[in-house]
């Protein structure tokens, strides 16, 4: 799922950010203020009628995002840490 599809409230966990084109600057400074792997993630509040801005929670911290870029992060809904040692399913 991606962070622009997350309900308002719902917590989620920070699978990866994706690169919309090569290079992508946004994606890269999203990486760069703490849009990492596995840190928790929540959208606090929304524009009216589902337009832009949205604003996200990481830790203490908030940021304002346009739709089109949190839509290059990619989360999970499921807080349980992935088992490194789990083979995936054939």
């Amino acid at each position: 799922m991606r962070l622009s599809e997350l309900p308002r409230g719902v917590e989620a966990i920070i699978e990866r950010v994706e690169d919309a084109r090569h290079p992508d600057p946004v994606a890269r400074r999203l990486r760069e203020l703490g849009f990492v792997p596995d840190e928790a993630v929540r959208i606090v509040a929304t524009a009216p009628m589902g337009g832009d801005p949205i604003a996200v929670r990481i830790g203490f911290t908030r940021f304002a995002l346009r739709r089109e870029e949190a839509a290059r992060v990619i989360v999970r809904t499921d807080l349980s840490r992935p088992d490194p040692q789990a083979r995936p399913h054939p």
